[in-house]
């Protein structure tokens, strides 16, 4: 038994604070994600959404905290209830979204390791046993180290979370795992495979043969049935290839101009989800650099994913010289963290991309 608890002890802890870490590294990215938890439809917590970011920040750098303290034995009781209150929770969760299709992906290893709802479920029953071992055998659960060391070894755990978490809100995430990384190209990260596996579906028909109800499967034709047809019902059995980008378009007055501006050798894109979120400095200095970039002979376009109203509003509010084109929020959201950010592309391939704090750091240079 003593064996089993300290290998317990050793995959819990490491997983928790990999999990932090990663978390840490893009908590925004976990904001999203809790604000889709908390919308209406799924758990109806709406009035929390304004405070997803302060709750995902302590959430992560608690997981990672409570990682340690199981390594070090540090507060073994109060580290043990704190684990069973995490992992019961986060196994409602993914129970929830996998059962009721609600939340696509948990966001626990955020863009590093995508898991499915009901992957991600039985990841947290894994852990949920393995907790359950190290809560019976905790009389096994032995420090390590002087109290000293370990209460020292959790407050710089704490500070160096912290600093993380400050540096990525001010900068971007320190290691980039989504599809708008530097280096792709956003058309190619659009295109299938011609080997691409194609969805499948069963279709359910449902026919009245003789005054009974008949429901037929079949994974697309249409039955031969002497009946009267009812209804059909279509459920997915497997989803088939998705392309790493699959929700990204620029439009505007119902034209779409995707493909023409990714094939523009020199852009700059200005990007805000919500231009209601937009930070008022950072505009301002969108204004300047836009002025700087067209000088140099980039051409330069807006995207947001709010009105167009609201577009020429913020356009008119900081003197910005370029227009704003529309773009999924959710896309936005994924490919740059700051509102606003920037992205520069050749040809549409990513070669620079930016917080509106960190302007300064871009090299502006045309490719003839």
């Amino acid at each position: 038994m003593r064996w089993i608890v300290q290998i317990a002890r050793v995959i819990v802890g490491v997983l928790f604070i990999f999990s932090g870490l990663i978390k840490l590294n893009d908590p925004m990215g976990f904001a999203f994600k809790l604000q889709d938890y908390f919308d209406p439809t799924v758990l109806n917590l709406d009035f929390l959404s304004p405070y997803a970011l302060p709750i995902a920040v302590v959430i992560v750098i608690f997981e990672v905290l409570i990682g340690v303290m199981l390594l070090l034995g540090l507060a073994r009781k109060f580290t043990l209830w704190s684990l069973i209150g995490m992992i019961l929770f986060f196994t409602f969760l993914t129970f929830y979204s996998a059962y009721f299709n609600k939340v696509t992906d948990c966001g626990c290893f955020g863009d590093a390791i995508p898991l499915t709802p009901w992957q991600s479920f039985y990841k947290d029953l894994i852990l949920l046993v393995l907790i359950a071992i190290l809560y019976f055998g905790r009389i096994y659960i032995q420090p390590i180290l002087s109290k000293q060391a370990r209460v020292f070894a959790v407050f710089v755990t704490f500070v160096l979370s912290l600093s993380i978490v400050y540096y990525v809100l001010d900068n971007l995430p320190i290691l980039d795992f989504r599809a708008y990384k530097i280096g792709v190209n956003i058309e190619e990260g659009m295109d299938y495979p011609e080997d691409a596996q194609e969805p499948v579906f069963n279709y359910h028909w449902w026919f009245n043969v003789n005054g009974e109800e008949k429901r037929i499967t079949t994974q697309g034709d249409y039955p031969d049935v002497e009946g009267e047809f009812m209804r059909v019902d279509t459920e997915m059995v497997s989803e088939g290839y998705v392309p790493p980008i699959n929700d990204f378009s620029i439009e505007k007055d119902g034209e779409d101009y995707t493909s023409d501006f990714l094939n523009e050798p020199n852009l700059v894109m200005v990007i805000a989800y919500d231009l209601n979120l937009a930070n008022d400095i950072g505009m301002t200095k969108m204004s300047d650099m836009a002025r700087d970039a067209k000088s140099k002979g980039f051409k330069v376009i807006g995207i947001s994913a709010s009105s167009n109203e609201k577009a020429m509003s913020v356009k008119e509010e900081f003197d910005l010289p370029f227009d704003f084109y529309f773009c999924d929020e959710t896309a936005l959201k994924t490919i740059v963290r700051s509102v606003p950010g920037v992205l520069v592309l050749h040809n549409g391939t990513i070669v620079e991309k930016e917080h509106w704090s960190n302007l300064n750091k871009l090299d502006l240079k045309i490719k003839e």
